[in-house]
């Protein structure tokens, strides 16, 4: 399922994008828009290859820029920085429980936006930072990290409905007589 895993997160990731430049219902809620971005990519670190990691980082840092008024590629770096930090601990990693999801969920939403941030202001850009930019990290922070483990299930869902189940059988019989000694 490795060629559609890659295909069915890239394919979240244009969604995601597009819903959020689409629905501005959170935006005008909260004050800020929750990005998915940075959870997908936790996601595909623990759980794809690092062609899919790069691939994620590449076109989905290009749309959202596309539809931001950051310059475009400026996002590329830092989903690429917290997909690869991430791919080489995943061994270490108890991706499988809530609590981890969580964590790494409002990790990445919180390293991916300050990173962008720290590369405009080495950039010579002036972004608009101030109080309400607080907020707005602190808003994208925990709304990764919420949806985390709705992420990962599902991905998980996916995987159940389009994969194939793992084979159980194994090439021991049970009624097959195993003869010993001398004949």
């Amino acid at each position: 399922m490795n060629a559609l895993q890659t295909i069915l997160i890239l394919a979240f990731a244009f969604l995601a994008v597009f819903g959020e430049a689409l629905l501005p219902g959170v935006r005008r809620l909260l004050g800020a828009q929750v990005d998915l971005l940075p959870v997908l990519m936790v996601y595909a670190a623990l759980n794809a290859s690092l062609l899919t990691v790069t691939l994620l980082a590449v076109l989905g840092g290009l749309c959202f820029d596309a539809l931001s008024a950051n310059p475009l590629g400026i996002t590329l770096l830092p989903l690429f920085t917290v997909g690869l930090a991430i791919f080489s601990k995943r061994e270490l990693i108890l991706h499988t429980l809530p609590f981890a999801q969580i964590v790494l969920g409002a990790a990445a939403s919180a390293a991916v936006p300050a990173l962008t941030v720290l590369l405009l202001l080495s950039g010579g850009q002036q972004p608009l930072l101030g109080w309400g930019s607080l907020w707005q990290w602190l808003v994208m922070t925990l709304g990764g990290a919420a949806a985390a483990p709705f992420v990962f299930a599902l991905f998980a869902g996916c995987h159940h409905a389009l994969g194939h189940p793992p084979r159980t059988e194994t090439s021991f019989r049970a009624d097959r007589e195993i003869h010993r000694g001398r004949s």
